[in-house]
């Protein structure tokens, strides 16, 4: 029988994060095509309202069915508006680890929801689901991602040379406008004693115990 992650939403303060519906596909399209996911990430380009739909409505579902992850739709508690998005992937039931994502839109930016998110997310993995490791990896120049690690309390462990590939535009208009470059990934890891530790300090406003259901 093959592990999977429980259909939930977890709530904090300010968000929900719950699974991708039919209804968020055009704002998930909208998101999708702002030049930093672009650049960072492997995401087609342009981002069409049918790859939106494509994601939301199937390969996001089958992805916790077939027990290699969950994504998580990010949603304004007040607004319902979506924010981002939130996916455990290459997950590991036997070490208990897996790997975590986060996209956040350019217009929700600068708010603290992708740290707020990403700690929900890793309070529930701890607690609830009883995993030992969360990882991250970021591309070396992607500055904000690595201070979103930081915040939740990541350790870095090192850097995977040449291991990566980002986007970067090329002037004078290749097709796309976007050509591939290889970059360092940046590895860092979050441990359940992590988040306590973190606990101790916490002085950034946002839920310290999310709810899950």
């Amino acid at each position: 029988m093959t592990s999977t992650f429980p259909d939930i939403t977890i709530s904090t303060d300010r968000l929900v994060l719950r699974p991708f519906e039919a209804g968020d596909v055009p704002a998930l399209a909208d998101m999708m095509n702002d030049e930093l996911v672009t650049a960072w990430t492997a995401v087609p380009q342009p981002y069409t309202v049918d790859d939106a739909r494509e994601w939301a409505t199937r390969q996001a579902p089958a992805q916790r069915a077939e027990g290699r992850g969950i994504t998580f739709a990010v949603t304004e508690l007040l607004t319902q508006r979506l924010v981002g998005t939130v996916h455990l992937q290459n997950t590991d039931w036997r070490c208990l680890s897996t790997e975590v994502g986060y996209i956040v839109a350019p217009w929700a930016r600068g708010e603290g929801y992708a740290s707020e998110s990403v700690h929900a997310v890793a309070q529930w993995l701890f607690g609830h689901q009883k995993f030992e490791r969360l990882e991250l990896r970021t591309a070396a120049d992607n500055t904000a991602s690595q201070q979103v690690a930081q915040k939740i309390g990541c350790i870095s462990e090192g850097v995977l040379r040449n291991a990566g590939i980002c986007r970067s535009r090329v002037e004078n208009g290749a097709e796309g406008g976007w050509t591939d470059i290889r970059t360092d990934l940046i590895v860092w890891s979050l441990l359940p004693e992590d988040l306590e530790d973190l606990a101790a300090q916490r002085a950034d406003g946002f839920a310290a115990y999310p709810e899950w259901n």
